[in-house]
């Protein structure tokens, strides 16, 4: 978490932001009204002010990640806060709400890691970002019958939502178990204890690790880099003199400079040519050593799926509410905000913590759960239902595999299912002792 005192300030602004109207005529500001504006708006203000702002905040427009962070955060009002964003009644759909099979498929890759370890007896079963819970309940009743696998688990959840965490709690059915004045919770799925935490740091380490990371590194704060006839330059939030938000160029070099260098050098010559803006998400790289530090020193892998490229990511932040798209500033904190994972940074970032780690991938999402067995569980379940859920599973394999809009759709066109086969990429992770993972194992290195 970004904790820079324009970021402390953004959080006292925080409130504010689900509170106003948008502006007359545009869609691209978001106003905020003059007269119950505190004086610390002028923190964003790039112009003069009748008021000056208290001599302790920093005066100026703050970057595109803390933004994001405060959007997408804040324990007050941040998106994700405070309410299940997930599925047909939220925002957006994610895989594990289209179909049973991704979570089912995701628990075969994991049990394959598991015996790849040499099956220890306890295993950290560690899950970023989990959302609703709903990938991991499906893991855990795919992987059922493997017994020694599943007595084997420690189930940690990275969550900062306690909204999500209720709902977790729920979907995992767990209940709370006491011994004597301790205390602690079982997903009644499987028998495992669960254990949240906010952050990766704070999951115990010492036992052989199995992570897994579905559509979370997507939502990290990226800062936005635009190159201009003085060189690369930050892209940032400031306040229009009518209290609207809008973008700015930085009028100086900012610290964060230093992390698109960093991402520079991992690039080609060809490649820079090619760009005039630059995404650089410090914090997946910073994520992503800690994730390789963990595999490297007790063993393990990371599997890490969401939508990006396998290069330099140039301009992909979007906002998605009740499932379209909106302007970025629009209504801060009533959308989910999410960016391109630059997967090559984040294979660069685990390849450079230890020579003991390996990076396999990216491949596509369809390679991946058709590796693991996907064609042959649709057929399976396709054996035991009715038209509509028959139905229901086309739907959910082509939305899973598939490729552009569902060439078999007789329904209304605005439900027809779009494929995200091939707009999503699977990376792993893993500790070389171990090998190659499945279904990475034929991969040329």
């Amino acid at each position: 978490m970004f904790r820079s005192p324009a970021a402390a300030l953004l959080r006292r602004l925080a409130p504010l932001l689900s509170g106003g109207t948008v502006g007359s005529g545009s869609s691209t500001r978001r106003t905020l009204s003059p007269h119950t504006a505190p004086s610390f708006l002028f923190r964003f203000s790039s112009t003069p002010t009748s008021s000056p702002p208290p001599s302790s905040f920093r005066s100026g427009p703050i970057s595109v990640a803390e933004y994001m962070e405060e959007v997408l955060t804040n324990p007050q009002s941040g998106y994700y806060m405070n309410r299940d964003v997930f599925g047909e009644s939220g925002d957006f759909i994610t895989s594990p709400e289209v179909s049973q099979m991704f979570g089912e498929l995701i628990g075969v890759w994991a049990v394959c890691l598991w015996e790849q370890m040499g099956q220890p007896e306890k295993v950290n079963l560690i899950e970023l970002g989990p959302g609703r819970g709903t990938l991991l309940a499906d893991l855990l009743r795919g992987s059922a019958k493997f017994v020694n696998f599943t007595e084997a688990l420690n189930i940690n959840l990275v969550e900062c939502s306690p909204t999500l965490q209720k709902v977790q709690y729920n979907t995992l059915s767990c209940e709370d178990e006491h011994d004597g004045d301790e205390k602690r919770t079982v997903s009644k799925l499987c028998g495992a204890p669960v254990y949240w935490h906010a952050s990766l740091e704070q999951v115990p380490s010492g036992l052989p690790t199995i992570i897994v990371a579905h559509e979370f590194f997507d939502a990290l704060p990226i800062h936005q880099f635009q190159k201009g006839s003085r060189g690369w330059c930050e892209k940032m939030v400031d306040l229009a003199e009518d209290s609207s938000f809008r973008f700015v160029l930085s009028p100086q070099p900012t610290a964060s400079l230093i992390f698109l260098s960093k991402r520079c050098q991992w690039a080609s010559s060809e490649e820079l040519e090619k760009v005039n803006q630059i995404e650089v998400c410090p914090k997946a790289m910073e994520i992503t050593e800690q994730i390789a530090e963990r595999i490297n020193s007790d063993g393990g892998g990371a599997l890490i799926i969401d939508y990006g490229k396998n290069g330099i990511v140039s301009d992909s932040l979007q906002a998605i509410r009740k499932h379209k798209f909106v302007h970025i500033l629009d209504d801060p904190g009533s959308a989910d905000l999410s960016a391109y994972v630059d997967f090559a940074a984040i294979k660069h970032s685990a390849a450079e913590v230890s020579d003991d780690i390996s990076v396999h991938g990216p491949m596509n999402q369809s390679q991946l759960l058709g590796s693991l067995g996907i064609n042959f569980r649709v057929e399976a379940l396709m054996q035991n239902c009715d038209e509509k859920q028959a139905e229901s599973l086309r739907t959910g394999y082509w939305r899973l595999v598939g490729d552009g809009e569902a060439p078999f759709w007789e329904g209304p066109d605005d439900q027809t299912p779009i494929g995200m086969g091939t707009r999503y990429l699977a990376m792993a992770i893993v500790n070389k002792k171990q090998g190659s993972p499945v279904p990475f194992l034929s991969e040329k290195r």
